[in-house]
């Protein structure tokens, strides 16, 4: 590869779990899902979020968490800002449990996920049912969470391989 190459695919790498959750909110791939009369959400933005807020966050910061929210408000059709503070507070969440964490573990993460999820979402509904009047489905709501919450370790697994990728990426970066 020429050396104007291996630069564009580094770039590439390093900007790869931005460029993921952009994908996300703009193509609106949280999926919703009917079944037997539930309408629930697979949220990937708050498994993006998190781990790449507590894993490594110089790759997302918050003003693109915060942007990634705005636009995932326009595309779902969501007052305004609610995403935003899922995703500020979700990360946050993530900080905190980052700066807290002496051992870094995989059960760890994924339990503090579910915490964090669950405090997200009592906080984004509370809102939307307390100013908009929005009309909730609890049951929906808390099957969408436990889903997204079990599949947060095949997104752990994929973002750890894309990881280690952008780590190569940064040393290759150094090494120049």
């Amino acid at each position: 590869m020429s050396l104007f190459a291996n630069r564009i695919y580094s770039k590439l790498i390093i900007s790869l779990p931005t460029l993921i959750l952009f994908i996300v909110v703009i193509m609106d791939l949280n999926y919703n899902i009917i079944y037997k009369n539930f309408d629930f959400i697979i949220n990937f933005s708050y498994i993006i979020v998190f781990f790449w807020s507590l894993k490594k966050p110089e790759h997302l910061g918050y003003g693109l968490i915060f942007f990634a929210g705005i636009i995932n408000d326009v595309v779902q059709g969501l007052p305004i800002g609610i995403s935003s503070l899922e995703y500020l507070l979700l990360a946050v969440i993530s900080a905190f449990i980052r700066n807290r964490m002496i051992m870094n573990n995989f059960i760890y993460d994924w339990i503090f996920f579910l915490i964090g999820i669950l405090i997200v979402g009592s906080i984004n509904y509370t809102i939307l049912i307390t100013i908009f009047k929005t009309p909730i489905v609890y049951e929906s709501l808390i099957l969408g969470l436990f889903i997204t919450f079990s599949i947060y370790p095949i997104f752990y697994k994929v973002f750890t391989w894309i990881d280690n990728m952008v780590l190569v990426a940064e040393n290759d970066k150094k090494n120049r």
